[in-house]
């Protein structure tokens, strides 16, 4: 059956082949078949190859393709590729080459023999695609997929965290059910305000007003912030935004915001910190300073929020963190450090 289906078919006219070869989108590339330098010799490419590597057909004809090669190409790949024209078998694999300009591009092969009447090689026959958008949207999806699982990890881990601590503050059922309860939805939000973010980012300014904005009312202003924009990783915007959360907590039950005459003011500023003749770094430089409320005093016992600032700020993202009980009122300065411009 299949024989008369090849016998029925009718063969194109050989113009007709090549303005179909012309016309498509797919690199094509015919070489000749020796393997050893300096060949394989190119000997046609189609118009889509051209405009892919950006060399016109008179730089290529008689050249070996190796030459679109360079360091990033995958050496392994080329093995591959050689031990499958040894065995005379096609090919299909993926590498790093080089456009004229100097550029790399992402270029998926299908390398298929032709062969004679006896069956000897005499051309190898190459279709090429350009795959760099495909491969670094799969890049960006492995990276987002690592994320997650970084994500869930350390939030499970904050969990347990906020239970242990909750656990051991609580007075009883009900104080530990309203704290936990908090302190979870505190979590939540920022996680929120995070993935709406692209980039899984959210600024200091944006997780002072999901904390604060409550605590604001109309036409009397008793929060104040004040900072330039700051761009926090998740990695330090979840244990700021609990941070904050138990800072706004105190406040209310105790501090400035439990006395309708009481201020509260949020000023940071970025800070370039120095090593041994050069920057070391950036840091953020914020402060928390309650005023107008009750007077405060050092607590009997180390609370939740005691240890969120001393403990949790300090190991998971190395800030320094100086707490003072004024007269009138708290007071409390974070100095966290920020990786230098182009290294995350």
């Amino acid at each position: 059956m299949l024989e008369d289906d090849e016998a029925r078919q009718v063969r194109p006219d050989p113009g007709v082949l090549l303005a179909a070869v012309e016309a498509t989108g797919e690199a094509i590339l015919i070489t000749s078949a020796e393997l050893d330098e300096p060949g394989p010799r190119i000997e046609y490419a189609n118009p889509a190859f051209t405009r892919m590597t950006g060399y016109a057909i008179r730089e290529i004809l008689g050249r070996s393709p190796r030459f679109l090669q360079g360091p990033l190409t995958d050496r392994a790949v080329l093995d591959g590729m050689r031990a499958a024209f040894l065995a005379g078998e096609p090919f299909r694999g993926e590498a790093v080459n080089y456009r004229k300009d100097g550029t790399t591009y992402v270029v998926e092969w299908l390398i298929t023999p032709l062969r004679d009447a006896d069956g000897r090689i005499t051309r190898w026959v190459s279709t090429q695609r350009d795959i760099t958008d495909r491969r670094a949207a799969e890049d960006r999806q492995a990276l987002m997929v690592r994320e997650l699982h970084h994500r869930v990890k350390n939030t499970l881990a904050t969990v347990q965290a906020i239970l242990n601590a909750s656990l051991r503050s609580a007075g009883g059922l009900a104080e530990f059910r309203r704290a936990f309860t908090n302190r979870i939805a505190s979590l939540a939000r920022t996680h929120a305000l995070i993935t709406e973010d692209a980039g899984q980012a959210a600024t200091f300014e944006e997780l002072l007003r999901t904390v604060l904005e409550a605590y604001d009312e109309p036409g009397r202003r008793r929060v104040t912030l004040d900072g330039p924009r700051v761009l926090l990783s998740s990695d330090q915007a979840v244990p700021l935004g609990m941070a904050l959360h138990e800072l706004s907590t105190n406040a209310v039950r105790h501090g400035a915001l439990a006395s309708p005459a009481g201020r509260l003011d949020v000023r940071w500023s970025l800070e370039d910190r120095f090593g041994e003749d050069r920057p070391a770094g950036r840091v953020l430089r914020w402060t928390w300073s309650e005023r107008g409320g009750s007077p405060v005093s050092p607590p009997a016992r180390e609370g939740f929020g005691s240890q969120l600032l001393n403990r949790v700020l300090k190991l998971q993202v190395g800030a320094e963190v100086d707490v003072a009980f004024e007269p009138d009122g708290l007071s409390v300065t974070v100095t966290l450090p920020l990786p230098l411009p182009g290294r995350g």
